[in-house]
């Protein structure tokens, strides 16, 4: 018998030291809150099943005045002029004289007193006298006119050779999408946001999506991305739903290629198919580096507008055209002028663009400008090197191709009409948004255009020694009129290409 009771105890004592202790409330994840001033946390708590926050916190974020009603037992919250009474056990208070129901009542331990998330939405939105948002699902809580667009996502298999991506954005908010390196990134023109981003179905093409910086989505690319393309579809209740269809490469990577036949000459050039359209752009934002180039009365140097147009220009030409986009320059760098032209060269761009801000010692000077090359200093060798045969050349499989063999400095003589078209279009499309110079179409011999073998034109955007454009050239507004202007000159350029003629000479120099 007291073996038996033995084994009962220790039978007992072994289930007990098996049973879980007893937990304490976990203590929730703290809320942020979102002001021009940044973010800063905002710690909650659970009390009677309620998540909550202390009074304490809300007046150091808020600047909240607090009194004890040592008759009633409560507590008087003042800001601005206006009253909000909390009484211990009620669900009601007072706010501005008006009865406003909290999910549970408030709490007091010891001098501390608590309140229900709610009652930042319920109590202190009315009396703030600014916006005051609650948004629980993120654990938000914005403050002021700062900007947030809620952004929801989802990806999508659409088989073996494409993946979309579609972001719900609300509101609408204006953005970009730019292609850089492995990844695409989404920019908006925001102060964060409150993002809900999927997990990837389709690692081939899509990664990852995440939120990199305040405001931007990043999308990791994988290892079968070739292309991408981007729509714009209106939303309900003034949303914008972004998709971003991601296109896998038609052949297989990972077989390595096929080998040539031993020869002893060099291979043959492989026949390359022209295409009737457009498909790649360098843009050469000037200047950059330790060359800031004009700089403007209030201190802005031509280096930063032309930086943050080619950027803007970029975004838009990859997102509305679907173009490939190179920048002779990402960053505050130096680039030699010969340098930018071999960048579009190497790259086989079709178009060359090459954006700058002016200066004159004409405080008065006002206006945009759009220049191609001027071959007059080079004379009948330009003629000579425009009219010059093209070189033919064996292609392996049969046939031959035509190619160019020109000197550097003769490599736009080629090319002149057709940048006279581009220039055309791009100096009547900045007419319809901006103001131009009384000289707006010119011919220039600037150096950064005499390399490039495809039509090319150099923008003067505006002058920097005036104190009135010099605002205009850094404001949001002239920068996206210029780069619509150019948008909608490319579109026309590429629509009339197959008809460009020559063009009486503007002038030369400036």
């Amino acid at each position: 018998m007291i073996r038996g009771r033995a084994v009962l105890a220790a039978a007992l004592l072994a289930t007990l030291s098996g049973a879980p202790a007893a937990q304490s409330p976990q203590t929730p994840a703290p809320y942020t809150v979102l002001s021009r001033e940044g973010r800063r946390p905002l710690p909650a708590r659970t009390l009677n099943g309620q998540e909550m926050f202390a009074v304490d916190d809300l007046a150091r974020l808020f600047g909240l005045t607090l009194g004890d009603d040592a008759i009633a037992g409560g507590l008087t919250i003042t800001i601005r002029g206006q009253s909000i009474l909390l009484s211990p056990g009620q669900e009601l208070v007072s706010v501005g004289g008006r009865l406003v129901s909290l999910p549970s009542p408030p709490v007091k331990e010891g001098r501390a007193w608590f309140v229900p998330v709610d009652f930042v939405s319920r109590a202190l939105a009315p009396v703030a006298g600014l916006r005051v948002e609650l948004r629980k699902p993120s654990r938000l809580i914005l403050t002021g006119d700062i900007r947030v667009p809620r952004v929801a996502g989802r990806v999508e298999s659409q088989g073996p050779s494409q993946a979309r991506l579609t972001l719900d954005v609300a509101p609408t908010t204006p953005h970009s999408v730019t292609h850089a390196g492995t990844s695409l990134i989404l920019r908006f023109e925001a102060d964060a946001l409150d993002a809900a981003l999927p997990a990837t179905t389709a690692p081939d093409l899509i990664q990852n999506v995440r939120v990199d910086g305040p405001a931007n989505v990043m999308v990791d690319l994988g290892p079968r991305f070739a292309s991408f393309r981007t729509s714009d579809l209106p939303g309900d209740r003034g949303s914008v739903r972004i998709v971003v269809d991601i296109v896998a490469q038609t052949t297989d990577q990972g077989q390595p290629p096929a080998l040539l036949p031993p020869t002893q000459e060099a291979p043959a050039l492989l026949e390359l198919t022209p295409s009737g359209g457009l498909r790649s752009v360098v843009i050469d934002a000037g200047h950059g580096g330790a060359e800031p180039g004009a700089r403007g009365s209030d201190g802005t140097n031509e280096k930063s507008v032309t930086m943050a147009v080619a950027l803007r220009l970029k975004a838009a030409l990859e997102a509305r055209l679907g173009l490939r986009v190179i920048l002779t320059r990402d960053g505050d760098t130096g680039v030699a002028l010969d340098q930018r032209a071999a960048v579009a060269n190497n790259n086989k761009a079709d178009l060359f663009i090459s954006l700058h801000a002016n200066a004159s010692v004409r405080a008065s000077a006002i206006g945009a400008e759009v220049f191609y090359l001027s071959l007059d200093e080079y004379g009948d060798e330009a003629l000579r090197a425009a009219t010059a045969p093209r070189e033919t050349l064996p292609v392996f499989g049969g046939g031959s191709r035509d190619i160019d063999a020109v000197e550097w400095q003769f490599a736009q003589a080629r090319h002149i009409d057709a940048s006279a078209a581009l220039a055309r279009a791009v100096e009547a499309s900045l007419r319809s948004r901006v103001t131009m110079s009384p000289r707006a179409l010119q011919q220039a011999p600037f150096r950064v255009l005499v390399g490039a073998n495809m039509p090319a034109v150099l923008v003067e955007m505006g002058f920097m020694t005036n104190a009135a454009q010099v605002k205009q050239l850094t404001s949001e507004r002239y920068q996206n009129d210029v780069v619509q202007s150019l948008v909608d000159a490319i579109v026309t350029f590429r629509d009339t290409r197959g008809s460009v003629s020559a063009p009486p000479s503007p002038g030369a120099g400036r």
